[in-house]
């Protein structure tokens, strides 16, 4: 028999989503960031062969913080999941993962957003908003 999911409050639902939206865009930024400092992987490979190049990226301290908070953010979906509808739960932390992603883009690794972006990221807020209703 399997159990039903429990209602969570409204805070616990936005609360649970928030953590997987959060912890999916520190580990996209910082795997991002990382991966950007290390270099052209192609280029590192070329000249210490394979295992140069991995070692260069499983060194980086900032590439495995950004793994740590991927694998925060996938327990923190199983964790979602297990008390709110995946109807509301898979969307709004992917869309809300969309639009920080493109604010930390913006903000933190600089990179240039451009308009189109800033109105998906808009439509994507209002299909949350409508979705949470």
């Amino acid at each position: 028999m399997t159990p039903a999911i429990v209602p969570t409050s409204t805070f616990e639902t936005w609360a649970t989503i928030l953590t997987v939206a959060l912890t999916a865009i520190a580990g996209d930024v910082l795997t991002a960031g990382a991966m950007r400092r290390i270099g052209d992987l192609d280029v590192i490979r070329a000249k210490s062969g394979l295992i140069g190049a991995i070692k260069a990226v499983v060194s980086s301290p900032m590439f495995l913080l950004g793994v740590f908070s991927m694998a925060l953010s996938f327990f923190s979906l199983l964790f979602t999941l297990s008390n709110v509808d995946v109807s509301l739960a898979a969307p709004a932390s992917a869309s809300l993962t969309f639009v920080g992603n493109a604010f930390a883009a913006k903000f933190f690794l600089h990179e240039n957003v451009d308009r189109r972006r800033w109105v998906a990221a808009i439509f994507v807020c209002g299909g949350v908003a409508l979705l949470s209703r």
